[in-house]
Protein backbone atom coordinates (compact mmCIF):
# COMPACT_ATOMS: atom_id res chain seq x y z
CA UNK A 1 0.00 0.00 0.00
CA UNK A 2 1.15 3.66 -0.87
CA UNK A 3 0.93 5.55 2.57
CA UNK A 4 0.85 9.45 2.12
CA UNK A 5 3.47 11.36 4.21
CA UNK A 6 3.02 14.28 2.16
CA UNK A 7 0.89 17.66 2.80
CA UNK A 8 -2.54 17.73 2.49
CA UNK A 9 -2.35 19.78 -1.09
CA UNK A 10 0.31 17.78 -2.55
CA UNK A 11 -0.88 14.20 -2.43
CA UNK A 12 -2.17 13.68 -5.77
CA UNK A 13 -0.50 10.95 -7.82
CA UNK A 14 0.52 10.53 -11.34
CA UNK A 15 0.38 6.67 -12.70
CA UNK A 16 0.85 5.26 -15.77
CA UNK A 17 -0.91 1.44 -16.30
CA UNK A 18 0.21 -1.67 -19.16
CA UNK A 19 -2.72 -3.20 -20.25
CA UNK A 20 -3.42 -6.43 -21.61
CA UNK A 21 -3.10 -5.46 -24.82
CA UNK A 22 0.54 -3.47 -24.57
CA UNK A 23 -1.25 -0.08 -24.76
CA UNK A 24 -0.77 1.96 -21.62
CA UNK A 25 -2.78 4.18 -19.69
CA UNK A 26 -1.97 7.50 -17.48
CA UNK A 27 -4.16 8.95 -15.28
CA UNK A 28 -3.79 10.63 -11.57
CA UNK A 29 -5.60 9.95 -8.22
CA UNK A 30 -5.26 10.96 -4.85
CA UNK A 31 -6.03 7.37 -3.29
CA UNK A 32 -3.66 5.13 -5.27
CA UNK A 33 -4.37 2.00 -4.02
CA UNK A 34 -8.39 2.14 -4.08
CA UNK A 35 -8.03 3.84 -7.83
CA UNK A 36 -5.91 0.63 -8.72
CA UNK A 37 -8.48 -1.51 -7.51
CA UNK A 38 -11.66 0.19 -9.38
CA UNK A 39 -9.34 -0.71 -12.60
CA UNK A 40 -8.80 -3.79 -11.95
CA UNK A 41 -12.71 -4.81 -11.20
CA UNK A 42 -13.05 -2.63 -14.77
CA UNK A 43 -14.94 -0.13 -12.80
CA UNK A 44 -12.41 3.03 -13.19
CA UNK A 45 -12.45 3.77 -16.83
CA UNK A 46 -13.79 2.99 -19.96
CA UNK A 47 -10.45 2.49 -21.50
CA UNK A 48 -8.97 0.10 -19.12
CA UNK A 49 -12.23 -1.76 -19.11
CA UNK A 50 -11.74 -4.03 -21.85
CA UNK A 51 -8.26 -4.38 -21.68
CA UNK A 52 -8.19 -6.45 -18.29
CA UNK A 53 -5.84 -6.98 -16.59
CA UNK A 54 -3.64 -3.90 -15.72
CA UNK A 55 -0.06 -3.41 -13.79
CA UNK A 56 0.89 -0.66 -12.54
CA UNK A 57 4.45 0.10 -13.89
CA UNK A 58 5.13 3.77 -13.02
CA UNK A 59 3.94 6.64 -10.68
CA UNK A 60 5.13 9.94 -9.32
CA UNK A 61 4.21 11.36 -6.01
CA UNK A 62 3.55 14.57 -4.53
CA UNK A 63 1.70 16.94 -6.79
CA UNK A 64 -1.51 19.08 -6.30
CA UNK A 65 -4.41 18.36 -8.59
CA UNK A 66 -3.72 21.31 -10.15
CA UNK A 67 0.22 19.92 -11.20
CA UNK A 68 -0.95 16.66 -11.60
CA UNK A 69 -3.38 17.40 -14.32
CA UNK A 70 -0.64 19.15 -16.06
CA UNK A 71 2.15 16.57 -15.91
CA UNK A 72 -0.63 13.68 -17.08
CA UNK A 73 -1.42 16.16 -19.87
CA UNK A 74 2.28 16.09 -20.63
CA UNK A 75 2.87 12.12 -20.52
CA UNK A 76 0.17 11.55 -22.49
CA UNK A 77 1.43 14.16 -25.05
CA UNK A 78 4.79 11.77 -25.11
CA UNK A 79 5.56 9.14 -27.66
CA UNK A 80 5.08 5.72 -26.80
CA UNK A 81 9.22 5.97 -26.81
CA UNK A 82 8.86 8.72 -24.42
CA UNK A 83 6.87 6.89 -21.98
CA UNK A 84 8.86 3.68 -21.87
CA UNK A 85 11.59 5.49 -21.19
CA UNK A 86 10.06 6.80 -18.31
CA UNK A 87 9.30 3.60 -17.15
CA UNK A 88 12.46 2.14 -17.86
CA UNK A 89 14.15 4.77 -15.60
CA UNK A 90 11.33 4.25 -12.72
CA UNK A 91 12.68 3.15 -9.27
CA UNK A 92 10.00 2.31 -6.77
CA UNK A 93 10.22 3.73 -3.03
CA UNK A 94 10.72 0.61 -0.41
Amino acid sequence: MVESHLNPAHQYVVYMLECSDGCLYTGITNRLERRLEMHRQGKASKFTRGRLPVKLVYMEEGYSKGQALSREKEIKGMHRSGKLLLIENFKPQT
